[in-house]
């Protein structure tokens, strides 16, 4: 509209000039000159546009929109046409909703859903849903899926560390559904969750039990451990001690108190000697100091 405006206040401005010209009114001419400029300036501006940075431009002239879309930047166009910007920027959805459980227990759950525009498909979404394509098809699926979801996981997987399966869960379903039409899950991360009344103590209780019940468990296997540890040991000693017995004789004996005495015999200090009593004694050498 301004590319046609522009162009009838030149037009119009060089007839004048010319009408002017012509019966001498040369200092009127001058302002129709100005008006040629401004004109011309204004139209020839019309034929670029200037994309944002995070955002493409789709272009739509009379109703006919290009398949081809701009990108960020300074862009020629028709400037007949018209140009709509979509950010293709990571955007936030933020949603707090009363979703069902398993057991059909509501729950309040504030959950945000991290998503894209993919730009190829920019002209798609304009043509099929529009700009405001994420209240049109985004949040009615994304809200549907939720909840659809959640009926099949009890209140305690929501509540627990199962809820990261069941983001992932709501993730790739909704990307199943938008995905065709253009546009990027990122991710559906859960920000909180609020159970009814009394069914968080009963859940937390039940959780403090069954880490309990696995302490348990593991001490019991601690001490089971800790006992095969001593049985080995014990049956280590009594081996060693088995060996030695049937190693150690009485000539052994005999023989190592011959030896002993020996010793002590040829020691410079040895002085008394005492002979040991019964057969087998052995003398024993007792020294002056």
């Amino acid at each position: 509209m301004l590319f046609l405006i522009a162009i009838i206040v030149a037009v119009v401005s060089f007839f004048a000039y010319k009408s002017m010209r012509k019966y001498g009114k040369y200092q009127e001419a001058r302002f129709s000159l100005v008006g040629i400029g401004i004109g011309a300036i204004v139209a020839l501006l019309q034929l670029f546009t200037v994309v944002p940075a995070g955002t493409v431009g789709v272009v739509d002239f009379l109703g006919m929109v290009s398949d081809n879309t701009l990108k960020a930047g300074i862009n020629m166009v028709n400037p007949m046409a018209r140009v709509i910007n979509f950010s293709i920027k990571t955007q936030e959805l933020k949603e707090m909703m009363n979703v069902p459980s398993k057991e059909g227990l509501s729950v309040q759950l504030e959950i945000s859903l991290l998503y894209s525009l993919d730009p190829d498909n920019a002209s798609k979404i304009y043509k099929t849903v529009g700009e405001n394509y994420g209240e049109i098809i985004l949040i009615p699926q994304f809200r549907s899926v939720v909840r659809g979801i959640t009926a099949k996981y009890e209140a305690k997987a929501l509540y627990t560390a199962s809820r990261e399966i069941l983001a992932h869960e709501i993730q790739s379903e909704l990307e199943r559904l938008v995905g065709p039409r253009g546009i990027t899950v990122e991710s559906a991360p859960m920000r909180q969750i609020i159970l009814p009344g009394g069914l968080t103590a009963s859940i937390e209780e039940k959780l403090k039990a069954e880490q309990e019940s696995q302490r348990m468990e593991f001490i019991l296997k601690r001490e089971e451990q800790e006992a095969d540890r001593k049985r080995i040991e014990a049956k280590g000693i009594a081996d060693f001690q088995d060996i030695v017995a049937r190693g150690i004789s009485q000539q052994l004996l005999q023989w190592k108190g011959i030896e002993a005495t020996e010793k002590l015999a040829n020691s410079p200090n040895s002085k008394v000697v005492i002979i040991g009593a019964g057969k087998d004694g052995l003398p024993i050498i007792l020294g002056n100091q």
